[in-house]
């Protein structure tokens, strides 16, 4: 199916969600995404996503009724799985972090693009939950799980459970603080420094 054949209006007695393809869906959200970060949520409108994508508006309207709906499809569309496993405990922290520093821009930009927006609407924040900020907390539990059944740290190690504070905490500060986002060298080398020795680990 054509972009141009998924756009066209649903004939009379068809289903309220019009037939589009995973791929032209992909680009609506990976459109929403975009304007978010570059514009703010704000700025970000049906008839702005649109324009960018070559439909109607009637198209959008029908998939998603609302723009907080829209954007909640498209951050959920943006969820990632992570699966590091070095064997080390403090490789897997180091790949951790340099894989969370190679997206931190773009991240970044979500966040402080929905900062105002999100606790007003609960499902545009459950979305930006489940999108940015689950995933990643799993991912590092699962490291965590590992090394500790590896014995290279106490499951009581009372530092364990600040390693996701520790980790979302340099990302969101550091472009306060320096102008900066916390790329890859900057975030492993928070782990080396801050993290690692905490831990007991080299």
């Amino acid at each position: 199916m054509t972009s141009q054949a998924a756009d066209r209006p649903e004939p009379v007695g068809s289903s309220r969600r019009s037939k589009i393809t995973p791929e032209r869906e992909q680009e609506f959200y990976d459109a929403v995404l975009e304007q978010l970060r570059e514009c703010g949520y704000d700025s970000v409108t049906m008839e702005g996503i649109a324009a960018s994508t070559r439909c109607s508006k009637s198209t959008l309207y029908r998939q998603w009724k609302t723009k907080p709906q829209f954007v909640a499809a498209a951050l959920r569309s943006h969820r990632r799985t992570r699966c590091i496993d070095t064997g080390s405990l403090a490789d897997d922290l180091r790949e951790a972090a340099r894989a969370a520093g190679e997206l931190s821009g773009r991240d970044t930009k979500l966040l402080q693009a929905l900062a105002h927006a999100a606790p007003q609407d609960p499902e545009l924040q459950r979305a930006l939950r489940e999108a940015l900020v689950e995933p990643e907390i799993a991912a590092l539990k699962e490291i965590i799980r590992r090394g500790v059944e590896r014995g290279e740290v106490p499951a009581d190690h009372p530092a364990l459970e600040y390693i996701p504070a520790q980790m979302f905490g340099v990302l969101r500060i550091r472009p306060v603080l320096e102008g900066e986002d916390a790329d890859p060298d900057y975030l492993v080398r928070f782990v080396e420094a801050a993290v690692l020795p905490t831990l007991g680990l080299t």
